[in-house]
């Protein structure tokens, strides 16, 4: 609520989504390259923010929010990709974030005490969807019983060629990050089955996985 209060969007009309679908945010050098590549020389009225200050705030203030708020996540991470030259479409994004906030600013998560102790890995890949470097997006949600425990939206570290390669990158980072996550549990004195559900929608990826024949057409994601 202080957020909303200090940007001044008390008043302002709460929207359903953190983010524009099909919304592309790209750099200055990113609309400058492309004016100057285009015949009809189209002028871009992106301009820069005089004060990047305002935006940087906002944007830690965000990510902190990301603590209690995983359906943020996506967005928050993205938008933070251009605080060294924020523009004025990245400060309407960060705006519209707010925004979709004030629809339900108690909205938190919840741990229940009685759930049980199996673990379980959601993953999810966007491929290519940087138009700046064509990194695919890696998202995953890890949850102990009906509590989530852990989740993370970031870019892979590398350029995926196939849909299929971003997936299996996906579950190679959850799957990381699960292994963590048992050796934390087991420090703490408790035992969790030794199998751990990880849930992918790609049958490539899977078969990947699964089949030492397609791992052997795959050498250069080997070590994943």
């Amino acid at each position: 609520m202080e957020l909303i209060d200090d940007m001044g969007l008390s008043g302002a009309k709460p929207m359903s989504t953190p983010f524009e679908q099909n919304l592309k945010l790209t750099t200055k050098e990113y609309d400058d390259y492309i004016e100057t590549q285009s015949e009809r020389k189209i002028k871009s009225n992106d301009k820069l923010l005089v004060d990047p200050k305002k935006y940087k705030r906002i944007i830690g203030r965000l990510l902190y929010l990301t603590l209690t708020r995983p359906d943020i996540s996506y967005v928050v991470n993205h938008i933070s990709e251009f605080m060294h030259k924020p523009k004025e479409s990245h400060y309407q994004a960060a705006i519209r974030i707010v925004r979709y906030i004030k629809a339900e600013p108690e909205k938190g998560l919840f741990t229940g005490k009685d759930n049980s102790l199996v673990l379980r890995a959601l993953c999810d890949s966007d491929w290519a969807s940087c138009i700046l470097n064509r990194r695919s997006v890696t998202g995953f949600c890890i949850k102990l019983g009906e509590s989530i425990v852990s989740w993370k939206s970031r870019k892979q570290r590398i350029v995926s060629r196939s849909s299929a390669e971003a997936e299996y990158r996906s579950m190679a980072d959850t799957v990381s990050e699960l292994t963590w996550i048992r050796g934390m549990i087991a420090k703490l004195g408790v035992t969790i089955p030794l199998s751990v559900e990880l849930f992918c929608d790609s049958q490539a990826a899977l078969h990947i996985a699964t089949n030492p024949v397609y791992r052997e057409r795959t050498k250069h994601i080997e070590i994943d």
